[in-house]
Formats: C-alpha cells, sequence, structure tokens
C-alpha cells in the first residue's frame, strides 16, 4: 500500500508545481495580454471616434465653402456682364430691352445657367425678368419681393452709406452683394448688381439692380457631391436623416434655416473598429494565435494610427480661426524656404504684418466680430497673394507671408503696398463698417542671409520702423535699424529711469488774449535733457513713451505737476495735451479726478487738449468719458485743427469748449491767401458752435494784427514768450504789463 501510494504522491507534487508555474508566468503574461487588449480597444475606440468626427467636420466645411464659392462666382458672372460701359448706357441711362435680352439675360442664362435673371429700377419696381429663356410677367415679382428685398436693401444701404474714410459708392465692395436664401420657398443663391453706380454723383438713387437667381437644386448638389466626393449627398427637407447619414443646415445671413442637407459621411474610426474586432475576438480565443494576428493586425493598425496622425498633424499646424498655417507651420517652412534659397533657388521675402487698431475693434465691437474681422482679412490676403506665396497667422493680430517675390526693395514694398491696400478696405460685419489699417515690415530672404530666427528679427525690426512712421506704411530691413533700434531700447530704459526719479523737467508757454496785453492761460510742454546726448526732442522721446508704455506714467507725471504748479497762479488756465493711449485707458477720467482732488487744483482751470487721433476708431467710448469729464468740471480743447480728415464731424458731436488752429495755418497767413481764407472760416465756424478759438505759433506783428481783426480770442507764439519755468511765469504774471504787443500793432496800423 505504501509502495502504491508514493507514486501519488510524487504526481500530486508534479501537479501542484504545475499549478504554481501557471499562476507565476501564464496568469501574469494573460493579465497583461488582457490588459493590453483593453488598452488597444479603449485606444482604438477613442482614436475612431475622434477621426469620424473630424472627418464629419471636413466633409461639413468643404460644403458649406462650396456653396459660398458658387455664389462667388455667381456675383463675378453677374458683374462681368454689367460692368462694361456699354452695360450702364443700355440698361441704367436708357433700359434697351432687346439689347439687355441678348447681351445680358440670355448670356446668364443660357451660358452661365441661371434660374432666373430680372432687373429692379431705382424706384424698386421691375422692369425686366427672364426664367426658363422665357419671359415672366410681373405676377411672380410680388410674391418674390419679400425675398428679393434684404438683398435689394442691403445692396441699397451699403452703396449709399459708407463711413468716413470708407470705401466710395462705386467701388466694388459696395455694389454687388450675393446672399443664399429661400427664394419662392426654394433654398437659392440670390447675386445683385448695382449698374453705374460709379459714373455718377449719388449713383446709388439712380443706379437699377441687375439680379441673378440660382437655385440649389439636386443638379447643384450632385456636381458638389462629385467634387467633394460627399456620398448621396441630397436635400433633406424635414423628415429624420437615415441612420449614417449627416444633416447640414444652410442658414441665411439672419441665421434662419433655408435648406437641410444630408449626405453619408465617411467613417475612417468606423473602418479601424471593424478592423480591430477579428483581432480581438481571436484574442480572446487564445492565445497560441495571438502573436501572429498581432503582428498582422499591427500593420493596419499602425497605418490607421498613421492617417489619424496626418490628421492631428494638420491640426496642430494650422490655426483654428481661420484655417491659415500657424507658427510653427510657417517656422519650418520659412527654414525650407532659406535652405532652397541658399542651394541656388532665387531669393524670398518675408512679410510681418501687424493690424493697427485690431485691439480697438475687440474693446468695443466685442470679440465675434474680432473673430470674424480675422477671417475677413484672411480671405483677402489669400486672394491678394499669388498662389505659390504662404501666408500665416503667427497670432491675435499678426500675419506673415513668404513670397518668392525676390529680393529688389521696389518690388518688396509694391507687394506691401498692395497688402495694405487690401486690408485696409472697408469690412461690413454685423452691419457695421469697420475699418483698420495695416503695418508691414519686410526682410529679404538671400544666400548669405541667417537662419529663421534671423529673418524673424529683421522683420520684426522693420515692422517696429514702420509702426513708429505712423502706421499704415511698409519698411525693409537693412542694417542701420538695427542700430537706430538699439538706440532706441537705449533710450527707453533711461526714460523710463528719468521719470521714476522725477528728473524730467515742466515749462510753461503763455497763453494771452487777442490784445496779447495779458496772460490768461499756459500750456505745460515736458522737456527731458539727457546726460550725455542733451535735449532731446519731445517728438522723439513721447514716441518711445507711447510705444513702450511708458505714457501712461510720464502722462499722470506732467498732469500732477502742471496741477501743483498752477496753484500759484489764479485765475489762469492749464493746458495739458493728453496722448491718446492715454485718453483711451478707461482709469483716465479717475486719474484725473483724483489728481485734482489731491492737488485741490480747480477743474475749470484745467484744460485737456486732444487730437484728431485720439477719437479715431473709437468715438462711443471717447464721447462718453468727455461727457464724464465735462461734469467734473474739466474744459476740452481740439488741438491742430485742421490738419485731420474729420475735423468737423467731431465738432458737431464731441463737447470741446475750444478749438486751436495749427502754427501751419498762422506761419501760412502773410504769404498765402488760402491759409488766410482756412482761418477766417475755423474762427467763424469755432464762433458759431459756441466754441473759444486759440491760435498757435503767433511770432510776427502782422500775424498778431491778422488773427486779431479775423475774431480770434487767444493767441500763443513766440512773439508772446517763449515756453519758460514755472518760476518765470509767476514772476511775469505779478510784473506790471509793458503794453508792448499793443503798441506795435497800433503803430502798424498808423
Amino acid at each position: 500500500m505504501q509502495a502504491k501510494a508514493r507514486p501519488r504522491s510524487t504526481e500530486g507534487q508534479q501537479y501542484t508545481s504545475w499549478d504554481r508555474a501557471r499562476l507565476s508566468i501564464v496568469v501574469p503574461i494573460g493579465v497583461i495580454v488582457a490588459v493590453a487588449i483593453v488598452c488597444i480597444v479603449v485606444t482604438v475606440l477613442s482614436s475612431a471616434e475622434h477621426a469620424d468626427k473630424f472627418a464629419v467636420d471636413h466633409e461639413r466645411q468643404l460644403l458649406s465653402r462650396a456653396i459660398d464659392s458658387y455664389g462667388t462666382h455667381i456675383l463675378r458672372e453677374v458683374d462681368s456682364v454689367t460692368s462694361t460701359d456699354a452695360a450702364t448706357h443700355n440698361i441704367r441711362d436708357k433700359f434697351d430691352r432687346p439689347w439687355f435680352q441678348r447681351r445680358v439675360a440670355l448670356w446668364l442664362e443660357s451660358f452661365f445657367d441661371q434660374d432666373l435673371v430680372f432687373v429692379v429700377d431705382a424706384s424698386g419696381k421691375l422692369v425686366y425678368s427672364l426664367a426658363d429663356r422665357k419671359n415672366s410677367d410681373a405676377s411672380w415679382f410680388k410674391a418674390a419681393q419679400p425675398d428679393l428685398a434684404p438683398v435689394i436693401g442691403a445692396l441699397r444701404a451699403q452703396a449709399a452709406g459708407p463711413p468716413a474714410g470708407a470705401a466710395a459708392p462705386g467701388d466694388a465692395a459696395n455694389r454687388q452683394i450675393v446672399m443664399v436664401r429661400k427664394f419662392l420657398g426654394r433654398p437659392a443663391i440670390v447675386a445683385a448688381v448695382a449698374v453705374g453706380l460709379a459714373s455718377s454723383p449719388g449713383g446709388e438713387r439712380t443706379a437699377p439692380i441687375v439680379g441673378s437667381v440660382k437655385y440649389i437644386d439636386q443638379t447643384m448638389l450632385a456636381g458638389i457631391a462629385a467634387r467633394l466626393r460627399l456620398a448621396n449627398l441630397h436635400a433633406a427637407g424635414e423628415k429624420p436623416a437615415a441612420r449614417r447619414e449627416f444633416v447640414y443646415a444652410l442658414r441665411d445671413p439672419a441665421g434662419a434655416t433655408i435648406a437641410r442637407f444630408a449626405w453619408t459621411p465617411q467613417q475612417p474610426g468606423a473602418d479601424i473598429v471593424n478592423s480591430v474586432v477579428p483581432f480581438i475576438a481571436v484574442a480572446l480565443a487564445g492565445f497560441a494565435l495571438l502573436a501572429m494576428f498581432v503582428l498582422r493586425y499591427m500593420r493596419r493598425t499602425a497605418a490607421a494610427i498613421s492617417a489619424g496622425e496626418t490628421r492631428l498633424r494638420h491640426l496642430a499646424m494650422h490655426d483654428p480661426l481661420c484655417g491659415l498655417p500657424n507658427r510653427i507651420f510657417f517656422g519650418e517652412r520659412l527654414e525650407a524656404v532659406i535652405e532652397e534659397v541658399r542651394e541656388g533657388r532665387p531669393p524670398a521675402a518675408v512679410f510681418y504684418i501687424d493690424l493697427d487698431h485690431f485691439k480697438e475693434v475687440n474693446d468695443t465691437l466685442g470679440h465675434p466680430v474680432g473673430d470674424e474681422l480675422i477671417r475677413n482679412v484672411t480671405l483677402r490676403l489669400s486672394h491678394t497673394l499669388r498662389g505659390d506665396d504662404l501666408v500665416a497667422r503667427l497670432g491675435g493680430d499678426e500675419f506673415a507671408v513668404i513670397s518668392s517675390v525676390g529680393a529688389e526693395p521696389d518690388k518688396m514694398l509694391t507687394i506691401a503696398q498692395r497688402l495694405i491696400a487690401t486690408i485696409c478696405a472697408p469690412y461690413l460685419i454685423n452691419k457695421q463698417t469697420i475699418v483698420i489699417g495695416a503695418s508691414i515690415g519686410i526682410a529679404a530672404i538671400e544666400k548669405k542671409s541667417g537662419d529663421a530666427a534671423d529673418i524673424m528679427r529683421y522683420a520684426d525690426i522693420a515692422l517696429y520702423r514702420a509702426k513708429n512712421e505712423g502706421r499704415n506704411r511698409a519698411c525693409v530691413y537693412d542694417a542701420a535699424m538695427d542700430a537706430d533700434l538699439s538706440n532706441r531700447k537705449l533710450l527707453e530704459a533711461d526714460l523710463r529711469h528719468t521719470i521714476e526719479n522725477g528728473a524730467l523737467k515742466l515749462v510753461y508757454q503763455p497763453l494771452v488774449n487777442n490784445s496779447g496785453a495779458a496772460i490768461v492761460g499756459v500750456e505745460a510742454l515736458c522737456r527731458w535733457t539727457h546726460p550725455q546726448r542733451g535735449a532731446i526732442s519731445p517728438a522723439e522721446f513721447i514716441a518711445i513713451a507711447e510705444h513702450s508704455g511708458l505714457i501712461n506714467e510720464l502722462g499722470q507725471w506732467v498732469l500732477r505737476r502742471a496741477c501743483t504748479d498752477g496753484l500759484a497762479w489764479p485765475g489762469v488756465s492749464v493746458a495739458v495735451n493728453v496722448s491718446p493711449l492715454q485718453f483711451r485707458r478707461s482709469d483716465f477720467y479717475d486719474i484725473v479726478h483724483r489728481t485734482l482732488t489731491e492737488t485741490g487744483f480747480d477743474p475749470a482751470r484745467l484744460e485737456l487738449e486732444l487730437t484728431e487721433s485720439t477719437l479715431i476708431g473709437n468715438a462711443e467710448t471717447a464721447e462718453a468719458a468727455m461727457i464724464r469729464l465735462k461734469a467734473l468740471g474739466v474744459r476740452l480743447a481740439l488741438d491742430d485743427f485742421g490738419t485731420g480728415y474729420s475735423s468737423l464731424q467731431y465738432l458737431r458731436r464731441f463737447p470741446f469748449d475750444k478749438l486751436k488752429i495749427d502754427q501751419s495755418f498762422v506761419s501760412s497767413i502773410e504769404k498765402a491767401a488760402d491759409a488766410a481764407a482756412i482761418v477766417h472760416a475755423v474762427v467763424s465756424l469755432g464762433r458759431g458752435l459756441g466754441m473759444k478759438v486759440t491760435a498757435e505759433g503767433v511770432e510776427t506783428a502782422d500775424q498778431h494784427l491778422f488773427l486779431r481783426a479775423a475774431g480770434v480770442h487767444s493767441m500763443q507764439g513766440y512773439r508772446f514768450g517763449k515756453p519758460m519755468t514755472a518760476a518765470e511765469i509767476t514772476a511775469r504774471l505779478k510784473a506790471p504789463a509793458t503794453g508792448r504787443p499793443n503798441d506795435e500793432i497800433a503803430a502798424f496800423a498808423g
């Protein structure tokens, strides 16, 4: 019994050892494989979901752009047959029905495949209509008026009312329009062009409108589907879509749904899942075949992941707002172009574009309008550049272009001016006309150029110069700019140190009454004497302060010092110049109020001088700030009157107490009759609006006599005193009046 029992005991020991081996090796491997399978399943499902979502979104964008492209194409076709002199004569001046039917209507319907052509005169009356190559009666026009009215109304509005600085009424942007909307219950693209708008003043009131309607029917959808490879693209109607179909709602400019289109989207994610499912089933059936199936399906999975990575790379390398290449893509392309030029390709150039006044658009109209403005700028840049040029958005309001234009400055500046003109044309967004500017820095890419970082630094330096020279301009980089930039940086650091240590100087130029006998006010002027460079021009260091952000600290110091010094001059007004950047700050009113309270200076004696540039692009906010300052008791003056573009508009709208005639007119009154006439007109205008008028830069007795006779209330200039210290102003106010200016005028008159 014992002999038989011994073998059984050995067998049991062997079984237990196998169990331990299975638990210690097989089970961990099984767990690892199971975890790996779970991880693979989760990863595949997640990637599949993202891939399907991306594919649907991409196809939706393609469909939307295709419809927009149809609209642009149709508008171009209508414009091409109505923009000639013959069209203006035979449509606007005297409507020639046979000519129109032969040269326009049949051409649009037969050759351009439009569904409907019509003409509406300036009064809104139907003049002509053609559908299916047959003249249709006016009965349909009554039914179609609700659908045509928004299109015609929008075209009339944009042709009649561009704001100051916008495109002229005859420009293409104002005389044509295209809309996607419902027309007689069907989705359609409606294009309209005002004929002969630019050829006569007030053309928007007399120009007839030629319109074209193209229905978005199954024929158009079939063409789009074939070109974009959208499977089973069709009008969905109101009934629910099929199980695997995606529905896209086409909306008109008002946001109303005009049609629903459905198609069967590509599902790369589902293909991935379907390819992996057999692998999972086999893996669960037995680990023995795992290696073979892993190798087989890993290749398929790798291909799918590679395709997904390609899509993700596209997203990572492009701007999500406007679809342009981003900074990363641009940097890679720039390095490639530099290498190509070094290998013998022709020189190229980088254009670094910064939008002017874009921040004001965001602050005043909101970020959604700012985003739409960025998209509009993107479209304009893309249409302006050549096909092999690269345009990218680097971030915010910064764009960059790589062009194979070469390294000749004239050619580069020509392209830059074309870009500036394109960007500066008015934009119509949310029924608001927006005007912005652009500054461009240009750097050439030649064989001896540095790397991408050097090229972008050169372009940035040139952009810095363009902005400092007045914006809305372009500059080409040269080596001298490096020294100029270094000099400005050193001056900026010195100016910061000077402001922090209170080492600036404030002088005051007297402002006298029209007889010149009494000082009625002073204008505070900031001066800076550099320890090594001597006197620095205010035009130079104030521009540096504005560009670096020091203008706020500088302005606060000038305001406080002027109010403190002015306490010693009772009855004398103190004028302080205000920078546009300083005035646009939301806390400017609080700074003025706090300064007046802490110094005890009478608000009625403080005069803030503003320029027209303070108000450009910021009218509503500026008006509210001026009203608050007026309520505080502060007086407001419009400085350098007549040197801008919209002075009359500003005088009517904004609550100015005084306007100052620029010294350029005063210096010319003795030798230019038109300057004298301008001065008379400005004085009459100011008096008519209840404003005081001050003349700047008066230097001679003749000028004094003329301005006094013209009715100017007060004057300032070297004839009455150069800028002087506060102590000298105090001494002059205490000294007895000499009567010198009056005596000279009397002698001159005698």
